[in-house]
């Protein structure tokens, strides 16, 4: 069910917290043995918030939406008293106060059921000591690196919507690699307060969820300027759920046919075209537009995310070297050796990126695009623990879809667009000027009612 169906069914007492997370930890204590998605689960102090939320609603206290309703957060988000990784065992971190978005949450009336798994520092590899999450689709598959966990417990009903992040498509990677809905706010849009960071200047905070409509729930909850966090915006934040009617007649939405099919699958470039189609049926206006060169945005990409890393990471390393995987180890290493006038060029080259991207956007109300070039491929049979592990195909071979939303900032929406002729999930993006939420959610809102691929869920 989606947030909206079960908050409906605890709001008019038919089901109660409690029953509900006992399901779920009963869910997660069977299933997640094979999937993995959860690095801890809180199993106690769940049930007991569950139980205080039951009793308030009993007495006439109402939270909203979210109340009593079992979610989950990335293990980087500050969880008081609970142990908090980051997907390293560099720290045995306990935070004595939660993230902002984690106390907003909590706050709205949310049973946080545990901490789910990330990739080490919340790059591309796991450590060692963690296992890497399953997709419940198909176990071989590519599974999102960053925010896996997170994409993984959403899509297996291991809770009803989740936290994660997206420095480079973490939220998008994987919510396409899982079939669920991603939405990656506008930069400072979401207090990242007591949240550990990759790369500063190009994290984001959002929501995984199983619809557009939870998506746009959570984001409200979440979004907001915060006192703590210097680079939060103190813009107002709209009620998207009150504007999500279908109707997106007249919207003017940017499509580049090169960009979105060459060297692009063709069962991706397939579903695409549907999405056009099923947008057009709609009344929206497909408008050609141009995007951007984007031929060194990921070499722009790696050395701008790695240089930040260096500096983010700079108390535990290089001094705790050996206590980091192979994988994320290898990053800090390069990342340490480049010069400033690599760094100059690359944030000339975002810079550069930036301008293009924010000037095609302006043009229309919303840009469409794959959210990655392949369905998610199959990793290599043997496990190298705490390195690369290459997948076929690689989402990496034509990585240009999910980064320039970082690099500018711009908010961006992932969504389910079909599936590949083994039953895979396909994905794409609507992405749209800094502050459009609102209208990327009605966009997306309007193309999964007209559709069917948000209610298919795997079978685990």
């Amino acid at each position: 069910m989606t947030i909206q169906e079960i908050g409906e069914l605890i709001r008019t007492k038919e089901v109660s917290s409690v029953e509900l997370t006992e399901n779920m930890l009963e869910r997660i204590n069977t299933i997640d043995v094979e999937l993995h998605s959860y690095i801890t689960v809180l199993k106690v102090s769940a049930l007991l918030r569950a139980g205080v939320l039951d009793e308030e609603l009993k007495n006439g206290k109402y939270r909203g939406p979210l109340h009593g309703v079992p979610i989950a957060v990335k293990d980087l988000f500050y969880t008081r008293d609970v142990r908090t990784t980051g997907g390293t065992i560099v720290n045995d971190f306990v935070p004595d106060f939660d993230a902002t978005v984690v106390s907003r949450l909590k706050e709205a009336g949310a049973v946080i059921l545990g901490k789910l798994s990330m990739s080490e520092g919340a790059y591309v590899s796991h450590h060692p000591d963690f296992k890497v999450p399953k997709n419940p689709w198909d176990h071989r598959r590519f599974t999102g690196v960053s925010s896996s966990g997170s994409g993984v417990a959403t899509a297996a009903g291991l809770c009803f919507g989740s936290l994660g992040t997206d420095t480079g498509g973490s939220i998008r990677f994987p919510s396409a690699a899982n079939g669920i809905v991603g939405l990656k706010p506008t930069y400072g849009r979401v207090s990242r307060y007591g949240v550990m960071p990759l790369a500063l200047s190009m994290d984001h905070v959002g929501p995984m969820t199983r619809s557009v409509a939870d998506a746009a729930t959570m984001f409200q909850i979440i979004a907001g300027s915060d006192p703590n966090d210097p680079e939060c915006l103190n813009n107002p934040v709209p009620n998207i759920t009150s504007k999500l009617d279908g109707n997106i007649k007249g919207v003017r939405i940017g499509f580049d046919s090169k960009y979105a099919s060459e060297n692009v699958e063709k069962q991706v470039k397939e579903a695409t075209q549907s999405v056009l189609e099923v947008l057009t049926s709609l009344g929206a206006e497909i408008i050609e537009v141009q995007m951007p060169d984007v031929s060194q945005l990921v070499e722009a990409w790696v050395k701008i995310a790695g240089s930040e890393a260096v500096m983010i990471h700079s108390e535990t390393y290089p001094s705790l070297l050996a206590e980091y995987g192979e994988g994320f180890r290898k990053v800090l290493e390069a990342s340490s050796k480049l010069s400033e006038i690599e760094l100059k060029n690359a944030r000339k080259i975002r810079a550069e990126i930036t301008a293009g991207y924010e000037q095609m956007l302006s043009t229309v109300d919303a840009f469409v695009c794959p959210t990655m070039w392949c369905p998610p491929g199959i990793y290599a049979e043997a496990e190298i623990p705490g390195d690369f592990r290459s997948i076929d195909p690689s989402p990496w071979t034509n990585e240009i879809f999910t980064k320039p939303a970082n690099f500018s900032g711009s908010p961006s929406l992932t969504v389910p667009c079909g599936f590949t002729d083994e039953g895979i999930p396909l994905s794409v993006q609507f992405i749209g000027k800094k502050l459009s939420e609102e209208m990327i959610c009605r966009i997306g809102y309007a193309y999964e009612q007209k559709t069917e691929w948000h209610k298919k869920h795997p079978d685990v």
